[in-house]
């Protein structure tokens, strides 16, 4: 029988009642529904420290055995968010002239989106997001790391609240296949690019698309 986990004291609960915890509920609920995908974006610098905080955001996240199969590669160097639109524009163009199936493009038809990505040069900062489906010891072996994309889905999660809770509006990017974002950014092979997060403030007059979310009846039920 191996040995007991270390374990430490529950800290930071606080033990409210049920009326405190439903308003807490719905200010959060009130806060987080404002929060809409922008792809018109200020080029108004964001502090670092900002970002970092975020970035800490997600690293708090539930994840498998504790492996944090993640890392995160925030990028501002206009050089770098260059080669990145050029790399990601190339793929957009196969995707939408070659790769998409009709019923895709048509469901992506009411957003308005092209191959065109201008904004990830505009954009203060990207994020580039890896998850790890592995570890790398220090003798070179290979650890294996559990549920890795789930834990990095709900960190990436975070940090999206995390970013809006700030102030910030993003945008989330997949262009497919990512994989030019390892050589960009100087990511081991062992990562596997997860997806580009674009950061910042929103252009003066940003226009969002009109969009209707599901009703809590739509997609959740209670047994």
């Amino acid at each position: 029988m191996g040995a007991m986990p270390a374990t430490e004291p529950l800290t930071g609960y606080i033990d409210r009642d049920d009326d405190d915890i439903l308003a807490r509920a719905r200010a959060c609920y009130e806060r987080l529904r404002t929060r809409r995908s922008v792809r018109a974006f200020s080029d108004r610098p964001v502090p670092r420290a900002v970002i970092e905080t975020c970035l800490e955001v997600a690293g708090t996240a539930p994840n498998g055995a504790n492996l944090q199969p993640w890392h995160f590669v925030a990028v501002t160097d206009p050089a770098i968010k260059g080669r990145i639109r050029v790399e990601a524009e190339r793929e957009e163009r196969e995707f939408y002239l070659r790769r998409a199936p009709e019923a895709w493009l048509e469901a992506l038809e009411p957003l308005g989106t092209d191959a065109s990505k201008l904004f990830l040069e505009v954009a203060p900062v990207l994020i580039g997001i890896f998850v790890q489906p592995y570890g790398v010891t220090p003798e070179g072996g290979k650890r294996m790391h559990y549920y890795a994309t789930e834990s990095v889905g709900i960190a990436t999660g975070m940090l999206i609240a995390a970013l809006h809770e700030a102030g910030l509006v993003c945008l989330t990017h997949t262009p497919s296949p990512m994989g030019f974002l390892n050589e960009l950014l100087g990511r081991p092979a062992h990562e596997r690019p997860f997806l580009l997060l674009v950061v910042g403030h929103p252009a003066e007059g940003a226009r969002v698309p009109k969009i209707e979310r599901k009703p809590l009846a739509r997609i959740a039920t209670f047994l």
